[in-house]
């Protein structure tokens, strides 16, 4: 019958998934938290994580205007005609009716609106 070595220090146990020696300390049974992990995993029956949806930066999805030119681009914060960056109007697309470059505080009556964001 095999026994357990009693947890004194100076007593060295094998770690149960990388079979590395180490000295316990405490209740500790793993030799790193990337073995305490692996094992976690492995007891779970881990599966392979499902990949996240892509998510599409802010920058692609806002509407900027330059103050030179009016220009409103979507998803393009540098005017190519004057050369200079452009301030965010904010979250938008382009019009489904004209194709316009259009942000969703337009659409909006400034009533609804909080003072801060007209």
């Amino acid at each position: 019958m095999t026994q357990s070595p009693s947890r004194a220090d100076g007593v060295t146990i094998a770690c149960p998934v990388c079979r590395s020696p180490f000295i316990p300390s405490g209740r500790r049974v793993y030799c790193t938290a990337a073995c305490k992990a692996s094992a976690y995993r492995r007891r779970q029956g881990a599966r392979s994580p499902e990949p996240l949806p892509l998510i599409r930066s802010r920058r692609s999805l806002s509407v900027y205007e330059c103050g030179s030119c009016g220009a409103r681009p979507v998803g393009e914060q540098y005017c190519e005609d004057c050369g200079t960056f452009m301030p965010r109007v904010g979250l938008g697309g382009p019009c489904p009716h004209c194709d316009e470059p259009v942000a969703v505080l337009d659409l909006r009556p400034k009533e609804v609106l909080p003072k801060a964001m007209y």
